[in-house]
Parts: structure tokens; C-alpha cells; sequence
């Protein structure tokens, strides 16, 4: 998770570091020089230097394309609030508060479900009738444990930051792969959370049923007339062959000299575009 976080900032950074570098070419060797010839520009020195129409250009770009990330990000946020405010508005017609689970709604429907529902002044996990009658208690207490861990480590604004992204630029193939993989990986650290309330059996055996669901059952019933929980900015709770896989057949963790190599080489990635920028004006 840390790694596709650190692509994606370093992604950004590069794209419009690369344009502001090159937009303020005539006015310094480097970035630091360049900053300073702009701004005896501004201040009317005769001397300094004037960028020619293409490095303009390549300074409009930079800033439109800063401009255009901020802003998709605050519209899929806003977007993404009014969502959940009228989901919420129809889980109050629809649901009853669970008795033993506080925190928890229940949906009167016979199709079995489950999802959390974020919130900043207040998130619940939704529960269908049908899925709390099928469920043993170690199973209910296993899929509340998955939509806790969604709910308190706020994997709905991981999802949103990746989501806005890849809506900023969905001709990138990065965006649409790193949002495709935070999704699965956060399903994975939800069922990390849960595995430490249950056994790997019963989670499989819980998530199993969610899953039926989802796709509709066999009898041809179809699924839970609300929104699908991903459609307000939540997990998708999509099973997957890798989750499955990995429930199936557990692998230890990576040794902690993994781990730390891992972190340095995502830290470094992140910190390398900006220090191509400001290295050689700070060493010149």
C-alpha cells in the first residue's frame, strides 16, 4: 500500500515538476536559479530573462495540470459525501439498529449482505437479515470485524485519493492498475483484522456467503435493493482469487529486513523527483 501511494505522488510530482522545469528554463540553470530570475523578472529588472511562448506554455501546463489533480480530488470527494448522505437517508427507512452490535444496521432482506457505510460524524456496517440468519456467531463476529478494520484504518479515503486520480487521468495506465490493486490490498488488511478474531475457516466461510450476495443467488433472487457499498466511496468487498488464495494457503510475513527495504525503496521513490528539482541549485 505504501509503495502504490508513493508511485502515484511521485507520479505527479514528476509530471508537473518535469513542465515547471522546463517552462523556467530561460530564466536559470536551475530550479533555484530559475526562481530567482522569475522573480527579478516580476520585480522589473532589465536584465532577467523572459521565457519564450513554448516554456508559457509548459508553465500553464504545469499549473492546469496541478489545478485539474485538486480539483478532481475535491469533486470526487464532494460527490462522494452526497452519495453517502442519501444512502444514509435510505438505510434510516430500510434498517433497524442491530441489538448486540452497536454501530450496526440491519436490513429487513433475505439476500445475504454486507458492507460499511464511511462517515465523519458517524459510520455504520450494514447487515442483511438473510446474511445474520446464515451466519454463525464466530462468522457474524468475522465479518464485523472485516467492516471495523474498513471503518477505523479509513481505507474509504485511500480509495478516494486512487479513485480521483485515475478519474484525473485515466489514460495513464498506472492509475488504473494502482486503484485496481488498493482496492484488493484493502480488502487484504481488512481480512488481516479479521483473521485476528477468527480462524482463516471461518473468515473464508463468512466471506463466502457475502459473496453469494453479491452476485445474486442461485435461486435467482436478486441482490439487496440499496447501493452497492463502492458506489459511496467505500470498499467494494469483491472476493478475488488473491484473497482467496491467501486464506487458503497462509504464507508467513516478509522477514523485517523485507519490510524495511520496501519502506526505503517507496521513500525514495517518492523523494527522488524532487530532489532531481532542487538537488543541483542547493549543490551549485
Amino acid at each position: 500500500m505504501v509503495v502504490w501511494q508513493a508511485i502515484a505522488l511521485a507520479g505527479g510530482l514528476s509530471m508537473i515538476g518535469a513542465l515547471l522545469f522546463w517552462g523556467l528554463d530561460p530564466l536559470g540553470d536551475t530550479l533555484i536559479g530559475a526562481l530567482r530570475g522569475g522573480l527579478r523578472l516580476v520585480l522589473g529588472d532589465p536584465e532577467a530573462n523572459s521565457p519564450g511562448t513554448i516554456h508559457i506554455f509548459a508553465l500553464s501546463t504545469a499549473a492546469l495540470l496541478g489545478f485539474h489533480l485538486v480539483l478532481t480530488l475535491i469533486r470526487a470527494a464532494w460527490r462522494i459525501t452526497r452519495q453517502r448522505a442519501r444512502h444514509r437517508h435510505i438505510l434510516s427507512l430500510l434498517t433497524e439498529e442491530s441489538a448486540g452490535n452497536p454501530g450496526t444496521l440491519v436490513l429487513d432482506h433475505e439476500t445475504p449482505i454486507a458492507y460499511c457505510l464511511p462517515g465523519f460524524t458517524g459510520s455504520v456496517t450494514v447487515l442483511s437479515r438473510g446474511l445474520v440468519k446464515r451466519l454463525s456467531p464466530d462468522e457474524l463476529r468475522a465479518v464485523l470485524a472485516h467492516e471495523k478494520a474498513h471503518l477505523e484504518q479509513r481505507h474509504d479515503l485511500l480509495l478516494l485519493a486512487f479513485a480521483s486520480w485515475n478519474d484525473a487521468l485515466p489514460w495513464l495506465p498506472t492509475s488504473k492498475l494502482s486503484l485496481a490493486a488498493v482496492q484488493e490490498l484493502v480488502e487484504m488488511l481488512a481480512d488481516d483484522a479479521a483473521l485476528r478474531e477468527v480462524t482463516a475457516p471461518v473468515l473464508l466461510r463468512a466471506l463466502l456467503t457475502v459473496a453469494t450476495g453479491a452476485l445474486g443467488e442461485p435461486s435467482g433472487k436478486s441482490p439487496a435493493p440499496l447501493p452497492a457499498a463502492g458506489t459511496g466511496g467505500a470498499p467494494t468487498e469483491e472476493l478475488s482469487s488473491h484473497r482467496l488464495r491467501r486464506l487458503l494457503t497462509p504464507k508467513p510475513p516478509l522477514p523485517a529486513a523485507m519490510r524495511a527495504t520496501i519502506l526505503a525503496a517507496a521513500l525514495l521513490l517518492l523523494a527522488l523527483p524532487t530532489t532531481m528539482l532542487v538537488a543541483p541549485g542547493l549543490f551549485s
